[in-house]
């Protein structure tokens, strides 16, 4: 089916638009995220009452069940990768093929959350203009967003020449390890896609949607002080030294004094010291063992770093280790290891240019112009491992509050909102000549 679709190059300005309402495909698009509101909301409960925490493993294919069919409906061919060798269940890939030549989509979201069978939170509650649920923000919520948009495409002809792909990881919340077979697939997806849209929850400030064009990283960080011990009366002596516990203090205190510049944070998570200490298997827990009269022998600690780049990420990690590898009264060793993390999205000109189109489709549909969100205000995400090789946009899902926590609320209108924008800018996008 040939479709027309044009998008007002009028600019919003202030905190609304003058322009004219939607019209033609624009007003069919609108028209039926409306009109299936009650549908969309259905979708939504389905998925919410399914526990899909990261370890669910069967749960998370449930997920992928109750997904598939809404997407193949619409034309879409879906696949499962396995990822059942690294802990986890796998990911979901549904494709749309379009016209040969436009612009190819790569949606990213999750099927995962953070709760688990075990979480004493496992229901979808409606109320009014709220709902409540685990995931029913994140990112089931982003998911039932990808759908009702999509669907007002096909109402509208225009999914027909869309290329899209959607990607939805079964380990967001917690990715399989290592990191870079978890993300291989996505990464793969991302070098052969033009944009990347991702549908996790939008951002708002003093009540106003916010455009999100950068994420920072996140990664962990080791460090293990070794010093020579003996009794405490020999502590700060030239033959004992200081102990380990005073040297890891000075290493971290140096972090705090040294390190600090825009869009970076460190935070030091746990440390334990004592004659022994080690982290556990988890690497959520610290232990420690000795005496008042023994000088401190070992010291761990752990914790993370966030940047806003990669050059910046390098540079913070180079510092850390020439602050470890400083002389300390009695230290036989200080070592700084760094774990895989998610990596930085920087704030490109590309990204930028996204937003700009986003704000074209907000003049179209009245709603005030979206600024660039601060980076330092949102947190790392799948996006990341892509955001090197192609454009995109963060935040195209619902707003929602206390996500990860029992009582996760969304707010209903902003699925409407997010999809009808969602929906305008994929067809915008779809129209334009691929560079791949």
């Amino acid at each position: 089916m040939r479709f027309t679709f044009a998008l007002s190059a009028a600019l919003v300005i202030g905190t609304g638009s003058a322009q004219a309402a939607p019209r033609g495909a624009e007003a069919k698009m609108v028209a039926t995220v409306d009109a299936e509101q009650a549908r969309t909301l259905k979708f939504l409960e389905t998925m919410v009452n399914q526990n899909s925490g990261s370890r669910n493993l069967d749960g998370v294919r449930k997920m992928r069940d109750i997904v598939v069919p809404e997407f193949t409906a619409l034309g879409f061919s879906s696949r499962w990768i396995p990822m059942e060798h690294i802990g986890r269940a796998g990911h979901l890939v549904l494709t749309h093929k379009g016209r040969k030549g436009g612009k190819r989509l790569l949606l990213i979201g999750h099927l995962d959350t953070v709760f688990e069978p075990d979480s004493s939170f496992q229901t979808y509650v409606l109320n009014g203009d709220r709902a409540t649920g685990p995931g029913v923000g994140d990112d089931k919520g982003g998911i039932a967003v990808i759908l009702s948009a999509v669907r007002a495409m096909h109402a509208a002809g225009t999914l027909e020449a869309s290329n899209i792909q959607v990607f939805l990881t079964g380990d967001e919340e917690e990715a399989g390890s290592p990191t870079d077979v978890a993300r291989a697939d996505l990464v793969a997806a991302a070098k052969v896609a033009d944009v990347a849209l991702d549908f996790e929850g939008l951002s708002r400030e003093e009540g106003r949607d916010m455009g999100s064009i950068a994420r920072r990283s996140s990664q962990s960080w080791s460090l293990t002080v070794e010093a020579k011990s003996g009794h405490s009366s020999g502590v700060w002596g030239p033959n004992a030294g200081d102990g380990a516990i005073y040297a890891a203090a000075k290493i971290v205190s140096a972090f705090r004094e040294e390190l600090p510049e825009p869009n970076l944070t460190l935070n030091v998570g746990l440390i334990a010291g004592g004659a022994e200490a080690e982290v556990a298997q988890d690497n959520a827990h610290v232990s420690a063992q000795g005496k008042t009269n023994i000088i401190a022998g070992k010291v761990v600690a752990r914790g993370d770093l966030r940047t806003l780049s990669p050059d910046q990420n390098a540079t913070a990690m180079r510092k850390m280790q020439a602050i470890a590898a400083r002389a300390y009264p009695g230290v036989t060793a200080a070592r700084i290891d760094f774990s895989e993390g998610y990596p930085p999205m920087a704030p490109t000109d590309g990204n930028k240019a996204l937003l700009a189109k986003l704000n074209k489709v907000n003049a179209t549909l009245g709603l005030p112009q979206m600024l660039p969100l601060d980076p330092m205000k949102r947190g790392a995400g799948d996006i990341s491992f892509v955001a090197e090789y192609l454009d995109g946009l963060v935040g195209l899902g619902p707003h929602s509050t206390g996500d990860h926590a029992p009582g996760e609320t969304v707010d209903v209108p902003s699925i409407w909102t997010q999809a009808k924008r969602a929906a305008l800018l994929m067809t915008l996008l779809s129209a334009e000549k691929s560079a791949r």
